[in-house]
């Protein structure tokens, strides 16, 4: 990006801050400006990172926490980017031009860091190919892309890289500026997927049915504090540390492949564990088999529909919702799947049917707007979404998929098109 594009995206950001009747469009237009001179700005401190890590003497680090205020961790963080732009000119390019943003450069970097010298030169070698895909997708989706195509540069032994975790794990506590106690810890994938259900389970049991005054209404934050408190109850011995119930879901997308010929398997974990390990995990167990593609399950145990008989989802919808959605189906909502309701998007009061294709998982705070504030919403048959609010915005996803919503809107469908299937909220 020149000089004078950023000119003029400061211009565009001005004048829409300075404007007290400013159209939404253009205070998105104005946004997306700040987001391309972030990333300008982003580029431009790789390069004086970069540069300064090049003199023998320097401590760049100490450097970049003195002139930002920042920790020397994530100093450390800054550094390590500008290494990765440094062997990827063609992200760097991108997020010079404002087509990509810094974090999508850091899934690059956190990808390299799993993988040797060899590994990390290949895959930063196809850098273009790496720049295509980050400026077409958000930087959940981009995650997604950068672990496959990790993988396939990884020439590293399974067994080798967890023994290497193992050694890893981590735990720091320390008491912050507000006087708040803090707790960080890193975990190899077999001790951490223990860790996940155990806190998952005791979240869901505790707060099954009532939410302490203490949780805040921010749906994540909520969802943090919630887990919060499950993980104090265990640490103190004050609540059950349980099992998850039900067997684990191993979901099969046939719509993607794993780069190895193969479709690409979820096996319900919240870690990736090398294949003598899954075996010891999901050997006593007998797991639901769920295949997708497209948004659309193909196969799941179980009655997917249940008509008016009841109004509750059964086991086999939830299982079967949870292998197309891993969070809330409002776009950029990233709150997971289990603290969702099942909401009927032809309203059950209005004769809806409590079916698969009529239910949509929601979070409590948007549950709350589509049934209060007035937002309508319509599911196509293939699960393409789109909501309409009250104040003329309309957010549209394609088919669901298991990690965020893809950047920018879709094109917008006809809905006046016999082929795609309404439901309005009334």
């Amino acid at each position: 990006m020149q000089l004078s594009g950023v000119v003029e995206r400061l211009e565009r950001v001005v004048a829409a801050t300075g404007s007290p009747d400013v159209a939404p469009a253009e205070l998105r237009a104005a946004l997306e400006a700040t987001s391309e001179v972030q990333s300008f700005v982003a580029a431009q401190r790789a390069e004086l990172v970069r540069a300064l890590g090049e003199h023998p003497t320097s401590f760049p680090e100490a450097v970049i926490a003195d002139t930002s205020g920042c920790s020397l961790r994530t100093a450390s963080q800054e550094k390590e980017r500008a290494d990765t732009l440094g062997r990827a000119t063609a992200l760097a390019d991108a997020l010079s031009d404002g087509a990509i943003s810094a974090g999508h450069v850091d899934v690059v970097t956190r990808a390299t860091r799993n993988l040797d010298e060899a590994g990390t030169s290949s895959l930063l070698g196809d850098d273009e190919t790496l720049a295509e895909a980050a400026a077409k997708r958000s930087i959940a989706e981009f995650d997604a892309y950068v672990k496959r195509k990790a993988k396939q540069h990884d020439t590293s032994d399974a067994e080798d890289r967890l023994e290497r975790q193992r050694r890893a794990t981590r735990l720091r506590t320390w008491t912050d500026g507000e006087g708040m106690w803090n707790l960080n810890g890193r975990f190899d994938p077999d001790l951490g997927k223990d860790l996940a259900r155990r806190i998952a389970t005791a979240t869901r049991r505790a707060f099954a049915e009532e939410t302490p005054a203490t949780a805040p209404t921010n749906p994540i934050e909520r969802t943090q504090h919630l887990e919060g408190l499950a993980l104090a109850d265990l640490i103190l011995g004050t609540a059950s540390a349980g099992s998850s119930t039900g067997p684990p879901i191993v979901v099969v997308d046939a719509s993607r492949s794993d780069g190895a010929g193969g479709p690409v398997v979820d096996w319900g974990l919240p870690v990736e564990l090398p294949p003598s390990v899954l075996h010891t995990v999901l050997g006593a167990s007998d797991p639901d088999v769920v295949i997708v593609a497209n948004g659309l399950v193909l196969h799941a145990a179980g009655r997917l529909d249940l008509g008016r008989i009841t109004r509750l989802a059964n086991r086999a919808q939830r299982r079967a919702l949870q292998a197309l959605y891993s969070t809330c189906a409002v776009p950029g909502c990233s709150v997971h799947f289990d603290r969702c309701k099942l909401h009927h998007v032809d309203f059950w009061r209005h004769g809806g049917r409590t079916d698969l294709d009529n239910l949509l998982p929601v979070c409590q705070h948007h549950h709350t707007l589509i049934h209060q504030a007035g937002w309508t919403i319509t599911l196509d048959a293939r699960r393409e979404l789109t909501i309409r609010i009250p104040d003329g915005q309309v957010l549209r996803t394609g088919p669901p998929k298991r990690s965020a919503a893809s950047r920018g809107p879709k094109p917008a469908r006809d809905v006046a098109d016999p082929a795609v299937r309404q439901r309005r909220s009334r």
